[in-house]
């Protein structure tokens, strides 16, 4: 019997090779769609969690309140106290490893290049597990001057992984000192927080570890590990106490120094494995790879939409081929056959389609993967599928597909009359609500995610083409840190020789933050830049009042600021000229000489704040602006490298133009419209099938109807539009429904932006005709099909 069923649903897919194959193309695409995310998820939830200690390990962080108590915040970051003092007085902490990230020039034979690395406790591989491939985990870096490469740093650097004992020049106080390999670790699993290629001991005087001030600096992470059975929550109230009891003597003279009117900060512990998914004390300053659990949801969501979209199909096709099957069904039941059987027997051949569906959707799936890397910026590999649990839910996925895709077509092929087909008297009656129901469903999914992909390809275009307040086209950039005023003079003077280069402005490097008096006690909070008075003019930013910095005024570089206009607004100065900034904590003031326009100096993601302008020449230095002519980007990169390596040949040099740095700023938004586009054009292709499918079935149904139609006289625009009038209102249905739904979440989405596009009709509109065209073009194949048959064929039909 199950031999017959498996030759019998043989048959059935050879002889019918185009439903077979649309069947089995639109249930792969929607399966492929859910391995990829199922891959996508799986791998967001594992970070972090291969170490051995792992579900012992936490991150200590804070929780910051404003002088009312009101939360303001959290920190994971602390200084150089937290860990040993709370390790120290705790007994539940076993150890702490505190990692601080960082940058140093690495001199590799006649070159330097600037390499990003970590500075860590000498414990670092007994808390976190990093295999070592060669030297000593727990002696590697207890020693000054020795360093921790990985081994594909190894390979690059000196052609093989036997590196202990080698030397590498790292820049120490100015000049080039050899500090000894130690150690060669595995590559760092693409599932961890914790990347790195360089790890150097963290070394801090001992006069630091005694000076209660620094409770109070926060710029590196700190991770302790506690001891099985310990109370996380009795934990975190000892370290609060410790903390209140050694830091207030402290936080008494910085609040009388600096008018600090917050409350002291909450510390607690976070997990070790809550920091990838967390969006509030996410993995970051020297960690890796923070996401958005959002995005997981979203993924997940669309994934589901499409698998969804195509189980509808597969119903809505297996019913449209019902009517060529009556016959086959009737014969079945007068033999003997039962319901029961009949069930088992469709199901079964649900669940040869759904295998063949699976088999192709894992081809897709390996030939997606790099172009879904690229958008999920994963690292993902088709043999994560062998991992047991992951095999365990695609088995899952596949038999809830088969039971989801085959039950209903099962159940109302299977109670057919014998009588009634075996005299070709069976027409599928009924005003069939549940397939009507299932086509609204169908596009209203792909009519959301074609308007929320519009919106997003709008405000994406908007944060892309929006004006910025500066002009950044020809504007080259150069790291080049601690960098002095006369340096600066001196690099632009002698660029000035070259025609290509048009000017040369400085600016520190990094974004500084400070807060100043003004109107007596008022404090304003500001980001701090530090230029020359070609910055202003290089970035073509507009003066509202007063003039910018200038060489025939030598006091302007201790005596003068610029500020912008949210800082004039902040500041409730109505005249801005002549005003004193007042930076009561250095005993330094000044007076403002010009305004500034406000520009988006951060990207359209953040609101303009205050911002200052200084010439203070004991600040470092470390941007180098250079305005280039016009199409001149190759000789004038060649002249800039040329003069940059004559003057700092110890320092690494590399470039980049403002406006590439600027059009990377809305990655995301890139990504997440590439992805939306994506699942739009797979929703539209699966539901286009599943209308297809039903235009096939409504035409069968009619066929004698279109034959007496076309003998009284209609032409084959009325038998195409009574054909496709009942298609177009389910698809207007739809975009009832999806248009409202949509707007809702299009809003929401866009209120994390301050500047952004206002939803207009002409969204909607545009979505809604692009809809109804694709729904009109699908249906009107059989339409037109069905309207130019011979209607004595049809007449014959029973």
């Amino acid at each position: 019997m199950i031999k017959n069923y498996f030759k019998i649903a043989w048959r059935n897919l050879i002889k019918n090779r185009v439903y077979s194959f649309i069947n089995i193309s639109g249930l792969s695409l929607g399966l492929a769609c859910a391995m990829l995310i199922i891959l996508y998820v799986k791998d967001e939830v594992s970070y972090d969690r291969f170490h051995e200690d792992g579900e012992h390990i936490y991150r200590i962080v804070s929780q910051n309140y404003n002088e009312s108590g009101v939360p303001e915040g959290k920190n994971s970051s602390t200084g150089f106290l937290q860990g040993p003092r709370f390790t120290e007085d705790i007994p539940e902490i076993k150890e702490y490893v505190r990692i601080q990230s960082g940058r140093e020039d690495v001199k590799i034979g006649g070159e330097v290049v600037s390499r990003d690395l970590h500075y860590v406790d000498p414990n670092f591989f007994s808390m976190f597990t990093f295999p070592v491939i060669s030297g000593n985990p727990k002696t590697c870096l207890s020693e000054p001057f020795s360093v921790v490469i990985s081994e594909e740093l190894a390979l690059r650097q000196f052609g093989t992984t036997n590196a202990v004992g080698k030397t590498m020049m790292f820049r120490n106080n100015g000049e080039f000192v050899p500090y000894t390999v130690t150690a060669v670790s595995q590559k760092s699993p693409q599932n961890s927080s914790i990347k790195f290629d360089m790890l150097l001991p963290l070394e801090i005087p001992k006069e630091d570890l005694a000076n209660n001030f620094n409770w109070f600096n926060f710029f590196l992470n700190t991770f302790v590990s506690l001891k099985p059975g310990a109370n996380v929550d009795v934990v975190n109230d000892k370290m609060q106490d410790l903390y209140l009891a050694q830091s207030s003597d402290a936080a008494k003279i910085i609040k009388e120094q600096y008018g600090d009117d917050g409350l002291p900060p909450k510390y607690f512990l976070q997990p070790f494995t809550d920091m990838h998914l967390n969006k509030e004390l996410p993995a970051q300053n020297g960690l890796t790879d923070a996401s958005n659990p959002t995005f997981s949801y979203i993924l997940s969501g669309i994934a589901l939409f499409i698998l969804l979209i195509a189980c509808i199909n597969f119903v809505n096709l297996t019913v449209a081929r019902s009517v060529r099957r009556s016959q086959e069904i009737g014969i079945r039941k007068v033999v003997g056959g039962k319901r029961r059987q009949l069930v088992f027997q469709f199901l079964g051949e649900s669940f040869m389609l759904c295998f063949f569906a699976f088999a192709m959707a894992i081809l897709l799936v390996q030939l997606a993967l790099p172009i879904f890397n690229g958008l999920a910026n994963k690292q993902l590999s088709i043999s994560f599928v062998l991992d047991a649990k992951l095999a365990l839910g695609y088995i899952t996925l596949f038999v809830i597909t088969g039971l989801l895709a085959g039950f209903y077509p099962a159940l109302i092929l299977s109670r057919y009359s014998p009588v009634d087909t075996l005299y070709s008297r069976f027409i599928l009656s009924g005003k069939n609500y549940l397939q009507k129901s299932l086509v609204v469903l169908q596009f209203t999914l792909a009519s959301l995610l074609i308007i929320c992909t519009f919106v997003i390809y709008e405000q994406f275009n908007f944060l892309t083409t929006q004006e910025l307040g500066y002009d950044d086209t020809d504007l080259v950039l150069l790291q080049k840190n601690r960098l002095t005023p006369d340096e600066l003079d001196t690099f632009k003077g002698r660029l000035a020789s070259y025609g290509n280069i048009l000017d040369v402005a400085g600016k520190n490097g990094g974004g500084w933050s400070t807060i100043a008096k003004v109107e007596g006690d008022k404090q304003v909070q500001f980001a701090y830049e530090t230029v020359n008075q070609s910055y202003i003019p290089i970035l073509g930013i507009q003066l509202k009042a007063g003039r910018n910095f200038s060489d025939e005024h030598p006091s302007d570089a201790t005596q003068s600021v610029l500020v912008n206009e949210a800082f004039v607004k902040e500041a409730g100065w109505s005249d801005a000229v002549g005003q004193t900034v007042d930076f009561w904590y250095n005993g330094e003031k000044y007076t403002v000489i010009g305004v500034v326009k406000d520009y988006h100096y951060d990207s359209l993601g953040q609101t303009i704040r205050p911002q200052l302008f200084t010439m203070k020449p004991t600040n470092e230095l470390g941007m180098l602006y250079i305005k280039i002519a016009p199409r001149s980007a190759t000789s004038a990169i060649a002249d800039i490298e040329k003069v940059f390596k004559e003057m700092f040949p110890f320092d690494p040099y590399s470039y980049h133009f403002l406006e590439d740095q600027n059009y990377q700023s809305y990655e995301a938004e890139a990504k997440w419209k590439q992805i939306m586009l994506f699942s739009a054009i797979l929703t539209i292709f699966i539901s286009c099938i599943g209308l297809f499918g039903l235009s096939v079935l409504s035409a069968e149904k009619r066929t004698r109807e279109i034959g007496i139609r076309k003998v009284l006289g209609a032409s084959i625009n009325n038998v195409v539009a009574i054909l496709s009038k009942d298609f177009i209102k389910l698809v207007l249905v739809a975009l009832l429904i999806s248009i409202p739904v949509a707007w809702t979440i299009a809003n929401k989405w866009l209120e994390n932006y301050p500047y952004r596009i206002q939803l207009g009709w002409q969204v909607f509109a545009i979505a809604s005709i692009l809809v109804i065209l694709i729904a009109l073009s699908t249906i009107s194949f059989q339409s037109i099909r069905a309207a130019v048959a011979n209607p004595s064929d049809s007449l014959k039909t029973q």
